[in-house]
């Protein structure tokens, strides 16, 4: 088992095993802020927890774009075509912030819960499924 673990990585893995080292440096960055954002606005400064999120990620799409765009995925699929780009990368975020807003809403509005409840699918569900949507449909 030790062999197999320590054999490289075939040559076509290697190019999605360094983006995705890449989206978790820079998707756990944004995430984070993301996931924190929420959850200071929405507790300290006593906005509703659901438009907090949206105040949150109107900020931080453009960062996200900006961040995936120039690091996350370098170098992989067309770059000349931005307009496609970037109206596929808004369609990812809406659907993100769907899912995230559907926590929220579950979690806080529907169960009661605290507002950091949200935080935890925020940082561990979304990021997975915003992943493969940015590879196979934004920067393809």
């Amino acid at each position: 088992m030790l062999e197999t673990l320590l054999r490289p990585i075939p040559p076509e893995h290697r190019v999605v095993t360094v983006q995705m080292t890449r989206y978790a440096i820079a998707g756990l960055t944004i995430t984070l802020a993301v996931a924190g954002s929420y959850w200071a606005l929405a507790e300290f400064a006593g906005i509703d927890p659901m438009i907090s999120l949206t105040l949150v990620y109107l900020v931080f799409s453009t960062v996200s774009y900006i961040t995936h765009g120039s690091f996350s995925f370098k170098g992989h699929g067309e770059r000349d075509r931005h307009h496609v780009r970037a109206t596929r990368f808004v369609i990812v975020t809406i659907i993100g912030f769907c899912i995230n807003q559907f926590f929220v809403w579950l979690l806080v509005k529907e169960m009661g819960g605290p507002t950091w409840w949200p935080t935890v699918p925020i940082i561990f569900v979304t990021p997975l499924v915003i992943f493969t949507l940015l590879r196979r449909y934004v920067y393809n």
